[in-house]
């Protein structure tokens, strides 16, 4: 068994490649009718926020993986403190893309909570 975190849900992997996913989550209504339309429109510019939100969590991961990586050259150890902001911070990442992708609607930090690592 493999220990996998997948958007902050303690899960285990099987080697054999059978995983079962949770697909009580994906209820989208793609809106064809007139009442629907704002709200289609209204989850457009809520991915737009996300997909910029995005943006900046891939800079501040990348900047928190290079300094855990000098930290590791200076000392030989890391640092916890960035080890559990950078968890957080790729489950967030992870949150994002499946609301991107319509895989959910539950909408992640700032409307939703953040990450705990």
């Amino acid at each position: 068994m493999i220990k996998d975190i997948s958007c902050g849900a303690d899960t285990e992997i099987s080697d054999d490649k059978n995983k079962d996913f949770d697909m009580s989550e994906r209820k989208i209504n793609p809106g064809g009718q007139s009442g629907q339309n704002g709200n289609l429109w209204m989850r457009g510019l809520m991915m737009l926020i996300f997909i910029f939100c995005l943006w900046v969590a891939r800079f501040v991961l990348l900047t928190v993986a290079l300094f855990q990586f000098l930290n590791l050259l200076l000392t030989s150890n890391t640092n916890q403190n960035l080890l559990d902001f950078g968890l957080s911070l790729s489950v967030y990442q992870c949150q994002i893309m499946r609301f991107l992708t319509f895989n959910t609607e539950k909408q992640p930090y700032p409307i939703g909570d953040w990450p705990s690592s």
